[in-house]
């Protein structure tokens, strides 16, 4: 396949969404039918695997040209790409970086143009910030593992086929040595799935039960009991796409879905509406998201460590919703739909105001992000806990 210049690559990717992706969602009813149709139009367009091999779909274009796509589809990516954040953004990267060739020949392609959809079944009950203290097991049985325990805050586990599995393999090593990465099907008898509703009404999360459910013997992404490192590389991963979801979505299209910061072009629009755009309190707070979001911008495109543009974001997302909020008077919680007639959608915003809280929260809360940069850029010394060399069935646990 012969590689175009990166200004070809421009304009192929303007062409897509001038004139491809206009009216082409149109009369889609389902939000879930119109993600498939965005993911397989993008995908057939040659946009939807960049740097992945071409026996995967892919184009094998470098990073240069993924960062063309960014600039050009920033602001333009339907927001219901975001049910395949998961599964583009982290597990498959992943498994191109660290699965068997069966893994890649099976999910990627597949995973990549919004066939499947993945979640990621990491927190437990007892193990959200000490990840590596996830008690969930493994057991190998014949051909199969068998698998047992409980997951926690999944997000889009309803309406997923696979999962990336974090369970442990071996009780007696030390807790970060002990760890497998599994592809785990989702839709079978000894997997339930509970939805979790949210104060917004919402139920993006999910409650995972596994009793003895069962996954093929070399669906392990890595090494058996190496999965330590694999789950660092997947949450690399997922605090970028954190990043490239909050610039990337329409500024103009509402949707209560996805921990993202409310667009500040929305923000100005409500401003005009509540009669405010002339306050000066107010239009320096919308100059400051404005500076805000350009940062967010800016620091996608100089591949900062993912941490500072997930904490970048969080900051970000609280304070637009303040911002709305304040536009709106104490009740802006509680708004209901029904000033349709102003076209203001106030339950939208009321969405964002009651949701950004878990902005510092899902990724890993901003504390966790705060000891990433101090232990591994500043290189401060780590957290004290137990010896990281005893065994994890002595370490005490909740």
């Amino acid at each position: 396949m012969t590689q175009p210049s990166t200004e070809e690559f421009r304009a192929e990717v303007r062409q897509f969404f001038d004139e491809t992706l206009p009216g082409a969602l149109d009369g889609i009813p389902s939000s879930m039918q119109r993600a498939k149709k965005w993911r397989t139009l993008l995908f057939d367009a040659g946009l939807g695997a960049i740097s992945y091999p071409t026996a995967f779909g892919g184009r094998e274009l470098s990073t240069e040209y993924e960062k063309v796509y960014a600039e050009e589809s920033r602001g333009s990516v339907p927001r219901e790409d975001s049910v395949f954040g998961i599964g583009v953004g982290m597990a498959m990267p992943t498994i191109r970086d660290h699965g068997s060739e069966e893994l890649k020949e099976r999910f990627l392609r597949p995973g990549l143009r919004g066939d499947e959809i993945w979640c990621q079944m990491y927190s437990e009950p007892g193990a959200g910030s000490d990840l590596a203290g996830l008690a969930t097991k493994a057991d190998l049985d014949g051909d199969e593992w068998i698998v047992t325990g409980q997951k926690v805050w999944t997000s889009g586990a309803q309406h997923s086929q696979y999962a990336i599995l974090l369970a442990r393999t071996d009780f007696d090593a030390p807790k970060h040595r002990g760890v497998t990465m599994f592809v785990l099907p989702v839709e079978q008898p000894g997997v339930t799935v509970r939805p979790l509703v949210q104060m917004t009404g919402e139920a993006e999360f999910n409650e995972v039960f596994m009793d003895e459910a069962r996954i093929p013997r070399s669906w392990v992404v890595g090494e058996v009991n190496d999965g330590w490192r694999t789950a660092v590389a997947l949450l690399a991963h997922e605090r970028v796409q954190t990043g490239v979801a909050s610039v990337g979505g329409s500024s103009t299209q509402r949707s209560k879905a996805g921990r993202v910061p409310i667009p500040v072009d929305q923000l100005i629009e409500l401003a005009r509406t509540r009669g405010r755009e002339h306050d000066p309190v107010v239009r320096q707070e919308l100059a400051s998201l404005y500076t805000g979001q350009k940062i967010m911008g800016y620091l996608g495109k100089m591949g900062v460590h993912p941490s500072i543009g997930k904490l970048w974001r969080t900051i970000q997302g609280r304070a637009a919703a303040d911002t709305a909020a304040r536009l709106a008077f104490p009740a802006s919680p509680a708004w209901e739909d029904d000033d349709s007639a102003r076209g203001v959608d106030e339950d939208y915003f009321a969405y964002h105001i009651l949701n950004c809280r878990g902005m510092s929260l899902g990724g890993g809360t901003d504390e966790i992000q705060k000891n990433t940069l101090g232990e591994r850029l500043l290189g401060l010394p780590r957290e004290p806990g137990p010896d990281r060399a005893t065994p994890f069935r002595d370490l005490p646990r909740n």
